[in-house]
């Protein structure tokens, strides 16, 4: 007898066959995944969304990921790194519109200048908000000393995309070299945890050379992994970077986005009480893509903060949306967003992964 919908949702046997059915549901069943997903989200996080204000620090980057638009051989963009003034203006802004959480974010650059500059900026930012923001930091690769060096300056989460689980998809998006190693990546995610960070981590869905089952293992990762947060959002290919001869050989990009849902909904149901992204790049396929992913499960989202002459220098892929918006214009936008999904925002609240504190509390 073949697999059925409610069997596979009401067991929630994840293995990798019940994972590849569920990425492949059309039509009814389909919609009974999503609506399995929303109910979980329901009872397990609530429909409260936390904003994490964006505040893309540098586009300066040491790596070449093959599908990565600010690669370090780009030569077609213009390098910045913000001031602190202007770090600390955004950060001002967070902290009176009530944001409550943070993420800095770079290309990845390891120096010890570059971790003096962090550690810096996390000192004066937890001195200008009397210690009230929760701090995520997405910027690479580190080590123990560096990441705790952060933590001990302000640093609460730490997001680290692996991108892909599979480790032979990993060497066809990166270069073969010691600057991009599949191991050095595992193992800076479980620094992380040792280090005492709630760490996330997350896959891009439709890339070159990419299959269902690719899609199964990553889910089966993050569980493997008892990650805290999960961001993951659709490829989409950039113009300057070497995967955009395959751009003919992609899935189209609304299957990409159907399959972003799809990963959303199952991870939710998976990993009830983590924190889930709705990714910008959901809104670059469609206008409304970002409330799609809170319908399915996504509890997060990144207003970005970064000053707006800076936002087009920061497109990791073609078409991102919002690089014309202001601050303001982009809470706006999202408060709308929000409330048109059914949620409502969480003021004032870091919004941490509830996942973090359970095993937190199990473990002591």
């Amino acid at each position: 007898m073949g697999l059925t919908i409610d069997a596979v949702l009401g067991s929630e046997d994840f293995s990798k066959e019940n994972l590849i059915f569920l990425l492949q549901s059309q039509g009814e069943e389909r919609t009974k995944l999503f609506a399995k997903a929303a109910e979980t989200k329901r009872k397990y996080v609530g429909n409260t969304v936390y904003f994490r204000g964006l505040i893309e620090y540098s586009n300066l980057c040491t790596k070449n990921c093959y599908y990565c638009g600010i690669r370090k051989d780009n030569k077609n963009i213009d390098r910045y790194t913000l001031t602190e003034k202007e770090v600390l203006d955004a950060v001002a802004y967070a902290y009176n519109e009530k944001y409550a959480s943070l993420v800095i974010q770079s290309g990845e650059i390891n120096s010890s200048k570059f971790t003096a500059e962090i550690t810096n900026l996390l000192t004066k930012i937890s001195k200008a908000t009397h210690n009230s923001m929760g701090i995520t930091l997405s910027l690479g690769e580190q080590d123990r000393e560096t990441l705790r060096q952060w933590k001990d300056a302000g640093g609460r989460r730490y997001l680290l995309r692996i991108e892909t689980s599979d480790e032979s998809l990993y060497t066809k998006i990166h270069p073969q070299d010691t600057t991009h190693s599949f191991q050095k990546r595992i193992n800076t995610i479980k620094l992380l945890r040792e280090t005492g960070y709630q760490v996330g981590t997350g896959v891009m869905i439709g890339l070159p050379f990419q299959t269902l089952e690719h899609l199964a293992n990553d889910l089966l990762f993050f569980r493997d992994m008892d990650v805290d947060m999960v961001g993951m959002g659709p490829y989409i290919e950039h113009k300057d970077t070497p995967l955009y001869v395959h751009k003919d050989t992609l899935l189209p990009q609304k299957e990409r986005f159907d399959l972003t849902l799809k990963m959303i909904a199952i991870l939710r149901i998976m990993m009830k009480d983590i924190n889930i992204v709705s990714t910008t790049a959901m809104q670059a396929i469609d206008p409304i893509g970002r409330e799609k992913a809170l319908k399915v499960g996504a509890n997060i989202i990144m207003p970005n903060l970064t000053p707006q002459k800076y936002r087009g220098s920061y497109l990791l892929y073609q078409d991102k949306p919002c690089i014309d918006e202001e601050a303001e214009q982009c809470k706006t936008c999202l408060e709308i967003r929000i409330r048109f999904a059914g949620d409502k925002i969480g003021y004032g609240e870091w919004g941490d992964a509830k996942h973090f504190f359970r095993k937190t509390s199990v473990n002591n």
